[in-house]
């Protein structure tokens, strides 16, 4: 079988489950009135690392495709621009 169609595969079963929760999460921080940067810099992080966690479970089997790379550096950024929401929140706060 295809290890890329089976990456695309895993992903379709993992992401929509992190994607549920860190959306509760910016949703109940919302609700509770927190600041829209904050909230949106700690919806970014969470997301992010979750997405990372999911990547280093799968990084025995896919390190070599493309698309896990792409994937990996998708998280990183998500997760890093959720650091400078965070970092921006707190400064103009």
């Amino acid at each position: 079988m295809d290890d890329n169609r089976v990456f695309l595969n895993y992903l379709a079963f993992t992401v929509p489950h992190v994607t549920v929760f860190a959306g509760a999460v910016f949703g109940i921080l919302v609700l509770i009135g927190v600041n829209t940067h904050l909230a949106l810099g700690i919806f970014a992080f969470l997301y992010g690392l979750m997405l990372l966690a999911i990547a280093f479970v799968a990084r025995e089997h896919f390190s070599g495709l493309s698309s896990y790379r792409l994937y990996l550096l998708f998280s990183v950024l998500l997760s890093i621009t959720g650091v400078l929401l965070l970092y921006y929140a707190l400064v103009n706060d």
